[in-house]
């Protein structure tokens, strides 16, 4: 496993040094984002449930006049629900979907060994989602693979849950 320092002014990969992400925390978790993903953080906004759909999904809330699919990242991971202190609005390739993370830790260069032939990281459906193993100090890090393929469900319930074709 890898050390990361404090990220320079741009985004995306940097040559040896690994890709810059946000840190943040997902309940017992320390996950990492890639920053070119991120299109901002804010407070956690009004969220209403929707039936039908994965555990891991908070619900629907109105991002900038828009409904967005809220997904509870700790749950996706297997840590179960936590509380949301900020939502990270993220690009998908359907459109925003708003991420309910902890605490924003900050942006930085991380290197994260990929996870593909770590054995206790096999096969796990939630594991699908992390694309490499780092740390921060003493403390394992999460590097999340691209959000940017969310699941056809959570888009078929946000639709019906506000009014708008799939």
């Amino acid at each position: 496993m890898r050390q990361y320092g404090q990220a320079p002014a741009h985004t995306g990969e940097v040559e040896g040094a690994g890709v810059v992400a946000l840190v943040f925390r997902a309940g017992p978790l320390l996950c990492a984002l890639q920053l070119d993903e991120v299109i901002e953080t804010m407070r956690p906004l009004e969220t209403r449930a929707l039936a039908g759909t994965p555990a891991f999904v908070r619900g629907i809330t109105v991002l900038r006049g828009v409904p967005t699919p809220v997904i509870d990242v700790s749950r996706l991971l297997g840590g179960g629900p936590a509380e949301a202190e900020r939502y990270l609005a993220v690009r998908t390739e359907r459109g925003a979907i708003a991420l309910a993370t902890g605490e924003i830790v900050g942006i930085r260069i991380v290197e994260a060994e990929p996870t593909g032939g770590h054995p206790a990281l096999l096969g796990g459906g939630s594991t699908r989602m992390v694309a490499g193993v780092g740390t921060l100090g003493a403390e394992p890090l999460l590097l999340l693979q691209s959000l940017r393929a969310v699941p056809d469900e959570v888009w078929e319930a946000a639709a019906v849950n506000s009014g708008e074709p799939a």
